[in-house]
């Protein structure tokens, strides 16, 4: 098959990479900087499908669970625009914007035109760990994605709000390696693991002699991140008075050192993460207001494991690639391990789906992991064994009850509330006890009564 003339003459015009595709996913026409992202040539890709040349799939990706902007520009015949995933020669996946729009020929056949604007850097993810590391696909991955590039081409300050485990820190590395001040320091501090005056000391630094034991002067945090980006995981644990300091920072970039009598100066992009509602520790006083608004800016949520299922897959093959890196042994999911992993609900997030992993592997004789080896995981990881309710059953690990989790016994009313409850609560019997206004052991006696598992 050989390109339309016209159509490859207005590829050629693009400078970022350009395609065009039939009614059958075919590509007709595409431009250098196309060859170049997909590391193909003319000869290659014309008469391929598209997303075998941009997505690596053997199938449309509005099959594979992605937007697909094909549909809507044929739909419609009007332009859409779309985030996608996408991968390179290498297998890197890294996310791009696709906008498409009608093409007309000359004899009335309708095609679509499609410019890619690549959306991260070529050193940011990598599905081998040696830079920052997101991968995903799933629509609520790829809305983040776009909001983590957006955070990066600005220089106020981001609060990422997410559950533990969801990938904080990968996100404000993310917002970090795609802005300007990508060449500069990116130093982080956990909030959580050290005391007021170590806090301090870290973050601001201290001057000789200003307290028992500092034979010389020490920089701080800040002083360290000038021109880059300072990453403070979960501030709302910060302690109170150096809220304050901290707020006289992000207002005038001003700051002294412990002991010191020197004002100081630093230019620093702040990151702050947080896994609690940190409105609510204003209201209760726990977090000032004022500080709140500073940090807030720009906010980004980060999604849990279980808003993006779809992802499921994809991490766990790249998990267990890094596994087998260090153990040497190839291990790989029944069809059967992997239904199971998308039924869980994950309140540990991505970290608890690595530890269920590697929990699994270790009882994996020839290097394929079934049911009964996450079976067995999924009852020794740290939120089945934090569950001080009996645990025999899969609700308690995580996972939303079934058809035949329901009432089994009794049709009273209480037995469907319960039921309800259960469901809403993902089988958590702790959570499900404290929304009906009872005891677990209560819950737990009326569970057996009625037959609910």
């Amino acid at each position: 098959m050989k390109p339309k003339i016209g159509f490859q003459a207005l590829a050629e015009s693009h400078e970022q990479p350009f395609v065009v595709i039939d009614k059958n996913f075919r590509i007709i026409a595409l431009n250098q900087a196309y060859e170049r992202a997909y590391a193909t040539d003319a000869d290659q890709a014309i008469g391929k499908h598209c997303y075998e040349i941009s997505h690596s799939h053997s199938r449309p990706c509005s099959e594979e669970g992605e937007e697909c902007p094909h549909h809507q520009v044929y739909e419609k015949k009007t332009t859409h625009s779309c985030l996608h995933t996408h991968r390179d020669e290498t297998g890197r996946t890294y996310w791009v914007r696709v906008t498409s729009f009608p093409l007309m020929a000359d004899d009335g056949e309708v095609y679509v035109g499609e410019s890619i604007q690549e959306l991260t850097q070529k050193d940011g993810p990598t599905e081998t760990g040696e830079a920052v590391h997101m991968v995903g696909e799933s629509p609520a991955f790829l809305a983040m994605i776009e909001q983590l590039q957006l955070m990066a081409q600005s220089r106020v300050p981001v609060l990422l709000m997410g559950e533990t485990g969801t990938g904080k820190e990968l996100a404000a590395r993310f917002i970090h390696q795609h802005s300007d001040r990508r060449d500069k320091a990116y130093v982080t501090i956990d909030c959580t693991i050290l005391n007021e005056s170590l806090v301090e000391s870290e973050l601001f630094g201290y001057e000789r002699g200003s307290f028992t034991g500092s034979v010389g002067s020490k920089q701080g945090l800040i002083e360290l991140a000038d021109g880059g980006t300072l990453f403070l995981d979960e501030i709302g644990e910060l302690p109170a008075n150096i809220q304050t300091k901290l707020l006289r920072v992000l207002d005038t970039g001003e700051f002294r050192r412990i002991g010191g009598h020197k004002t100081l100066t630093a230019d620093v992009r702040v990151i702050c993460a947080t896994n609690r509602h940190l409105w609510e520790a204003v209201k209760e006083h726990q977090f000032r207001e004022d500080l709140y608004y500073r940090v807030a800016c720009m906010t980004v949520h980060l999604p849990a494991l279980r808003e993006r299922r779809q992802d499921i897959p994809l991490l766990a093959d790249i998990l267990l690639n890094r596994l087998s890196r260090f153990t040497r042994r190839r291990y790989r999911l029944t069809d059967a391990a992997l239904e199971l992993l998308q039924s869980k609900n994950y309140p540990g997030n991505i970290r608890e789906l690595r530890n269920n992993l590697f929990a699994a592997s270790a009882g994996s004789i020839d290097g394929w992991i079934d049911r009964p080896q996450l079976l067995t995981a999924f009852k020794n990881t740290p939120t089945s064994l934090q569950n001080p309710t009996p645990a025999e059953d899969d609700a308690e690990a995580g996972f939303p009850l079934t058809g035949e989790d329901q009432v089994t016994s009794g049709d009273d009313a209480e037995s469907r509330r319960i039921a309800t409850v259960l469901k809403e609560q993902y089988g958590s019997r702790k959570r499900t006890a404290a929304t009906l206004g009872m005891s677990t052991r209560t819950l737990y006696r009326k569970m057996k009564h009625y037959g609910l598992r």
